[in-house]
């Protein structure tokens, strides 16, 4: 495991359940999951969880792509095409988005300053343990490069392989030719208010309808999915490093961020993913794209989680 063995590392031991179409849960799997506490300031810490290597089927299948259009009446699921196996080497992942106190450790340091200022405070719902908000896609940047200079580890944005890849929290290739596929949430078959901070008014398959919170809540409240992470369906959109493509053709195979390196900055927009605590269900899916945004804009939806690769000089 690069600098880091499993003897080194933290474990702990979670449960994770697995729904059908009605919201139902037909099982409970026990997991055990790895990672290592970094500590930002006195009393306030960042857990990094062990992803493994693996790979997985990109994106959705167009069978499934059509029947999405057709139900919800939006072509915007077609950004999810072609389907694609992406194989990725093993990295950790924060285990929440990256929390009010946890934002305001970093940015309060101002001698760790790198491109531009933070605002240490600049989430509309108030919370320590509440997701930081309304953080644009450079602020976020801003954090990791500040974090990395603080830590002497390589913190990041993660890429969209790899965010969709830890949110479906399988290993394991598909075979795409006979139409094998993921279920469209780490929960399985549908989300229910349960399982989630989403619009769960509205429902995705065969679920009753639930009650939205109508706005952020504290990040762990939630089950988690196989790998050990939580909130990656709703709470908050998560940014990731890639620049927006209106489809996967040419994507990377290999986990790496997709970057246009000759666009000009003004020109760039950024991509999120999970959906947040304002949208319908289908959005939340583990391949859901939303881009098109600029990477300076900021909403009270918007948020993200770290990502920590391998080859960092780990202390």
């Amino acid at each position: 495991m690069s600098k880091f063995s499993k003897e080194s590392l933290q474990q702990w031991t979670y449960c994770t359940p697995t729904v059908n179409c009605y919201g139902q849960i037909l099982k409970i799997t026990t997991h055990t999951a790895f990672y290592y506490t970094e500590s930002l300031r006195e009393n306030v810490n960042l857990e990094m969880v062990s992803i493994p290597n693996g790979t997985f089927p990109m994106g959705t299948d167009e069978v499934e792509i059509e029947r999405l259009v057709e139900k919800f009446d939006w072509d915007g699921y077609r950004c999810e095409k072609p389907q694609h196996n992406v194989t990725l080497s093993p990295f950790f992942m924060g285990k929440y988005p990256i929390t009010q106190v946890q934002w305001k450790a970093i940015a309060s340091q101002t001698d760790l300053k790198v491109n531009i200022e933070l605002d240490e405070n600049p989430s509309d719902f108030k919370g320590d343990n509440l997701p930081v908000e309304r953080v644009s896609r450079d602020e976020a940047v801003e954090f990791c490069q500040r974090l990395s200079k603080l830590t002497r580890k390589d913190y990041r944005l993660p890429s969209e392989a790899q965010w969709e890849y830890a949110c479906h929290a399988v290993t394991k290739p598909l075979d795409l030719e006979n139409n094998e596929t993921y279920p469209p949430f780490y929960f399985g078959e549908t989300l229910t208010g349960k399982l989630a901070n989403y619009v769960a008014s509205q429902t995705y398959a065969k679920e009753s309808p639930g009650q939205e919170t109508e706005q952020t809540t504290p990040v762990g409240q939630f089950p988690p999915n196989a790998f050990g992470l939580y909130d990656m369906h709703g709470l908050v959109w998560e940014w990731c490093a890639d620049d927006w493509y209106e489809n996967y053709e040419n994507a990377p195979s290999d986990g790496s961020a997709w970057v246009d390196r000759e666009k000009k900055e003004n020109d760039l927009c950024s991509v999120l993913r999970g959906g947040s605590w304002s949208d319908d269900p289908d959005v939340c899916r583990c391949a859901f794209r939303f881009g098109n945004v600029k990477s300076k804009e900021r909403d009270n939806t918007y948020g993200f989680r770290v990502v920590c690769v391998f080859g960092g000089k780990f202390k």
